[in-house]
């Protein structure tokens, strides 16, 4: 149901499948998106579940409403703990250890970022239009003004579609690779596509963020693994999560 990852450092990173939830077909089974169409009591009994397979509270992880777009929320408890809705944005930052973060994802790249020596942690939903319009980049600051450095940032990406699946028109290939080079890339079959998970990459090293391979990425296609939701597959379905936080 979720794969777990640790840095030995006190980073904890963990992703979703789409099995172990209750959610009824087409969300089957755990979809943790609340704005996908699903039933609210499945997607609140889903969000718990895997709050609980990780040791987390789950009123504490701190949701967003995604838009596709760089807006940054900083976050020092979660927006139902503070009475408040979940802001419209697509990366969350914080400087609490302990708290999780979460970004929901059907194809996207999440992004997961944690220096562990400042405490400071963040997540990111990198899709064409984010990586575009500098999600990133946006994530990455936010962090350094909080007191992160990008040399200790441990960085994780998630399932996410590959450079090998995800084709698009050759126009809008020229006008993401314009501004991000390394997302150029071609299907398996030999038309335009891109690989927003080299994109994703490409805009961390300019910062700095030390990758080191991709030993810690998650290399799931969601487009190819009936095991994970994708939008591009199924159009109506439900959202994986990943979640990253610090040890308290």
């Amino acid at each position: 149901m979720i794969g777990r990852r640790h840095a030995a450092s006190g980073a904890h990173f963990a992703f979703t499948d789409r099995w172990g939830g209750v959610s009824a077909a087409p969300y089957d089974q755990l979809n943790l998106g609340g704005a996908v169409g699903d039933d609210p009591a499945a997607v609140s009994a889903n969000r718990k579940r895997s709050a609980a397979a990780l040791g987390l509270d789950p009123a504490s992880v701190v949701w967003m409403n995604q838009v596709h777009g760089r807006e940054v929320a900083v976050a020092d408890q979660s927006w139902a703990a503070a009475g408040v809705p979940a802001p419209e944005a697509d990366v969350v930052v914080t400087a609490r250890r302990g708290l999780a973060l979460a970004v929901l994802t059907a194809d996207c790249v999440p992004v997961l970022l944690a220096d562990p020596v400042a405490g400071v942690a963040g997540a990111a939903h990198a899709g064409r239009p984010g990586l575009l319009a500098g999600v990133v980049p946006a994530a990455v600051e936010a962090m350094l003004a909080l007191g992160a450095d990008p040399a200790r940032i441990v960085a994780r990406t998630g399932p996410a579609v590959c450079g090998r699946c995800y084709e698009v028109p050759e126009a809008m290939r020229d006008e993401v690779a314009a501004a991000v080079p390394a997302a150029r890339s071609e299907t398996s079959w030999g038309t335009p596509a891109l690989d927003l998970v080299a994109g994703v990459r490409a805009q961390l090293a300019s910062y700095g963020v030390p990758l080191g391979g991709r030993s810690g990425d998650c290399h799931t296609c969601t487009l190819e693994s009936a095991d994970h939701f994708s939008y591009r597959r199924e159009g109506v379905t439900g959202r994986l999560a990943s979640y990253v936080w610090l040890d308290g």
